[in-house]
């Protein structure tokens, strides 16, 4: 576990589902994020809540009380005559270094939080997501490379009874085992898409001829959804994301049926092969 997770599984967020396994999706006048299902979004969490939450809350007071101030203190009628003062060195120093300071204290953490999350090293299974106009494609290198699409279920053959959400369910979901180090790989096949999945903390550009790469360890059993968060055409809105996090047992049974269901599905073409991986600790 890391070092975020005791304050992360304490915080109440919207997206929990009432009782039973967590279901990371939208919520009727939810306020903050969804249920932080791994180390990755409760990290972001700790640094929203405990860091910049504050932070801005003084600065806003801060700034609402200086103008308060100045328009009570130097109005019109007590001020006829304006001061002709152009420059405080002093004021100016101040202005220019505190904002500088509180950056830099920011970053901080911010920065380590951004390298914790970029790539795993020891990673137990590897996803692979593509975005296509206007769907996904999924790919399991590690368990015989089958590969399969993710379609939107139309409004008219929406099933509540089956758990079914209109514009957030598919014909395909994805699946993997909960707590388990999974490199997510990012690529497309036509134009920039983006996987975003809030309650792991994810959302990473899908680019054509790059792969882009990230982790997640989702902690807890349960159904989460996402969307395409970058603009790419006029199917954008119905490019929903459906994760299924389930225990091991049931991954290796899923994955046993998947290999027969999807076994002509066969390798990507060579188009959409990936040109190189790209990641922040290139730059180390």
């Amino acid at each position: 576990m890391h070092r975020f997770a005791a304050y992360g599984a304490a915080v109440l967020l919207s997206g929990t589902a009432a009782g039973g396994a967590s279901a990371g999706q939208p919520e009727p006048w939810g306020l903050g994020f969804q249920e932080a299902v791994t180390p990755t979004m409760e990290n972001i969490v700790w640094f929203h809540d405990i860091i910049l939450l504050p932070v801005i809350t003084v600065i806003t007071l801060f700034v609402l009380g200086l103008m308060a101030f100045v328009i009570f203190r130097f109005r019109e009628s007590r001020n006829p005559e304006p001061t002709r003062t152009t420059h405080n060195t002093l004021v100016e120093v101040l202005w220019t270094a505190i904002p500088t300071v509180i950056l830099v204290l920011i970053a901080i953490p911010s920065f380590q939080i951004m390298y914790e999350n970029d790539r795993i090293e020891q990673a137990d299974m590897t996803l692979k997501t593509i975005g296509r106009q206007w769907y996904w494609s999924y790919q399991y290198p590690d368990h015989g490379d089958f590969e399969f699409d993710s379609n939107i279920i139309p409004d008219e053959e929406i099933d509540p009874s089956k758990g079914q959400l209109r514009q957030l369910s598919v014909d395909n979901p994805v699946v993997v085992p909960v707590n388990k180090n999974i490199r997510v790989l990012f690529t497309s096949s036509d134009v920039l898409h983006a996987w975003a999945l809030p309650a792991a903390g994810i959302k990473l550009d899908n680019v054509p001829g790059r792969v882009n790469e990230t982790w997640m360890r989702i902690e807890k059993e349960g159904v989460y959804y996402g969307q395409c968060s970058e603009l790419c055409g006029t199917g954008h809105g119905y490019m929903p994301i459906e994760v299924r996090a389930v225990s091991q047992e049931e991954f290796d049974a899923w994955v046993e049926k998947a290999r027969k269901e999807y076994a002509e599905a066969g390798d990507a073409p060579a188009d959409e092969a990936p040109v190189r991986v790209a990641s922040l600790t290139d730059a180390r």
